[in-house]
């Protein structure tokens, strides 16, 4: 979001908070695509083709509409953060009934939905590598995204996830802080510890604790 769209959100929040029904609104639908960008990412490929990311948003934003009268009284998060738990409380509710029904464990749900889809972890290898135009240049860049694929495999989740919310989910460091429950310095940290442990898989260095 540049700063432009930021002061527009700042004006809406202060005029929602004065009762400007329009404004509320507008609060809301602004976010819409970006939520479900978000849904996309995240939802298990065996659901997706039942389950249509604009309606588990169009959900998230009704349940968020209801609670916004409180978030604006003392705004405990910045606002995309406090509005993608919603569209992120649906996908687990979607998430535990899809797997209660093929009668698999709670367990294996909690891991799941801290990953994301298998093409979305393919974009997101794509956007760490720089693919060049020439035929060796392309075979390069091709071998080095199936490299990053799997030393993407091999982090732990907590790395992964902050190199999903920064490459795929594209949140800033305020907006992951926020997510994550952690600082922007510890985000900082994270987000550098885990490309350099990337770079070791890629450079076949194992962690300094393995």
């Amino acid at each position: 979001m540049n700063a432009a769209q930021q002061l527009d959100t700042d004006e809406l929040l202060r005029r929602a908070g004065t009762g400007d029904l329009s404004a509320r609104q507008h609060l809301l639908a602004r976010y819409r695509c970006r939520l479900r960008q978000m849904v996309a990412l995240r939802i298990d490929r065996r659901m997706a083709a039942r389950i249509d990311p604009s309606d588990v948003v169009q959900e998230a934003l009704a349940d968020a509409a209801r609670s916004l009268s409180d978030y604006l009284t003392d705004r405990p998060l910045p606002f995309y953060p406090w509005l993608r738990q919603f569209a992120w409380e649906r996908l687990l509710q979607l998430h535990r009934h899809h797997l209660q029904a093929q009668r698999r464990s709670v367990v294996r749900e909690q891991l799941r939905i801290c990953d994301v889809a298998d093409e979305s972890e393919a974009i997101l290898t794509e956007r760490l590598v720089h693919s060049g135009s020439s035929p060796s240049a392309r075979l390069v860049a091709a071998e080095l995204r199936d490299r990053v694929h799997r030393a993407l495999q091999a982090l732990e989740p907590r790395d992964r996830e902050v190199l999903v919310l920064r490459y795929l989910e594209q949140l800033t460091t305020k907006e992951t802080a926020a997510v994550l429950g952690l600082s922007e310095a510890a985000v900082k940290t994270r987000h550098r510890r885990a490309l350099e442990r990337l770079r070791r898989r890629l450079d076949g260095r194992p962690d300094a604790g393995e």
